[in-house]
């Protein structure tokens, strides 16, 4: 039974600033409350809208001082770096148009950045970021939150272990319902800035959540992405960018993948689901029962693995918060990789080297291969799903 999960040795408390995330906002409020949970950082600093009146109300409501909440990012990013004892790290969660200069802003200030996926809207700017990053000797993570499960570092160890065999062939889905009707019309804003290019970059679907399962499986299997052959469909009216997602994958070393992400699969909530054959046996997870893991191998029976029930890797068990049968789930896998992260930012704040254990988090790398994908997936799409080369 896992008794809770304790806070990384020497992390101690560090301090951050955000972009984004004002009042109203979805994706910014995990971010706080994943960071919080283990009390490894506080929030001192914000521009948290566009609207400063949205700013110094969302400020008032997290105990932020006045004279620490900015009007933009540049503003505020001039101001900590000025100040005695900065912020030590910037968290990004604003539409997908304005992550390049904010964080490109923050790496040449000598700040740690967390951005939000996608790293950047082009592989050119995710490339200026990855090289700025290491150029300038600063963490740079990309929220891949889903690689935060506890599940997902026992399969991985599990496949690298070489349990399943020579791995042949990888079904992974991501099906939504919630753009099934024109949800942008209605003023809803995540809808409106998602399914538009000037915010979202050139796709929205795969962008969105097909780019989740590119990350994951890459995560999962080491597997290196040889070609790509999609069609990214319109079903929307009006629409512009894709709300459906089909794509075939081939791997160097002969796996093949099928990928299907949907924001128009009427019945389903938030669908992940990857499914990963090999040789000797397989696994099956889906993020909505994301406590469980599905095994199967050639010469035994099939079961069904529980966190915190079953004996998973040292990882695995490490990242397990709560004992079986209390369930995990979507704030704890982002404050996995957070705790991460702040425990490699304290370590490298305090002069000492960093392992690759410490940095095993979603990295500018990561974002910079993400964002290839859907360039590529774009560019096999719009040349009549024509087999596209990654490399």
């Amino acid at each position: 039974m896992i008794e809770g999960h304790a806070a990384p040795a020497g992390a101690g408390r560090l301090r951050y600033a955000m972009a984004g995330g004002g009042k109203g906002a979805f994706i910014g409020d995990v971010h706080r409350k994943a960071i919080a949970m283990d009390g490894l950082a506080s929030l001192e600093a914000g521009c948290f809208s566009p609207s400063y009146p949205n700013t110094l109300e969302t400020g008032e409501i997290l105990g932020i001082p006045k004279d620490r909440l900015y009007r933009d990012f540049r503003e505020m990013i001039e101001a900590e770096a000025a100040r005695p004892e900065p912020v030590d790290f910037l968290v990004i969660t604003t539409p997908n148009d304005s992550h390049h200069a904010i964080a490109k802003a923050a790496l040449e200030r000598g700040f740690h950045v967390v951005c939000d996926k996608p790293l950047a809207t082009s592989s050119r700017e995710a490339a200026e970021l990855a090289g700025l990053a290491e150029a300038k000797d600063r963490l740079l993570a990309v929220t891949y939150a889903y690689r935060g499960y506890p599940v997902v570092f026992h399969m991985r160890e599990m496949i690298l272990r070489g349990e399943l065999g020579s791995l042949r062939f990888i079904a992974a889905e991501y099906p939504q319902e919630w753009l099934a009707t024109p949800l942008e019309k209605t003023g809803q804003k995540q809808a409106a800035w998602r399914t538009d290019p000037q915010r979202a970059g050139i796709s929205n679907c795969l962008g969105d959540i097909g780019s989740h399962l590119e990350n994951m499986v890459s995560y999962l299997t080491g597997l290196e992405i040889e070609s790509v052959c999609a069609r990214l469909d319109i079903f929307g009216e009006d629409r512009v960018l894709d709300d459906n997602a089909s794509v075939m994958v081939n791997y160097r070393g002969g796996a093949k993948g099928l990928f299907w992400s949907s924001q128009i699969a009427v019945g389903h909530d938030n669908g992940m689901r990857v499914r990963i054959y090999g040789t000797k046996g397989s696994v099956e997870w889906a993020q909505e029962e994301c406590n469980y893991v599905r095994v199967s191998f050639l010469d035994r029976p099939s079961a069904r693995l529980s966190r915190g029930r079953d004996l998973f890797s040292p990882r695995a068990q490490a990242l397990s918060r709560i004992p079986s049968g209390h369930p995990e789930g979507y704030f704890e896998a982002f404050a996995n990789l957070y705790a991460a992260f702040l425990a490699a930012l304290a370590k490298k704040k305090a002069g000492l080297p960093l392992t690759p254990e410490d940095l095993d988090f979603p990295n500018a790398r990561d974002g910079l291969r993400g964002v290839r994908f859907i360039e590529k997936c774009v560019e096999s799409s719009r040349q009549g799903a024509r087999w596209v080369r990654f490399d």
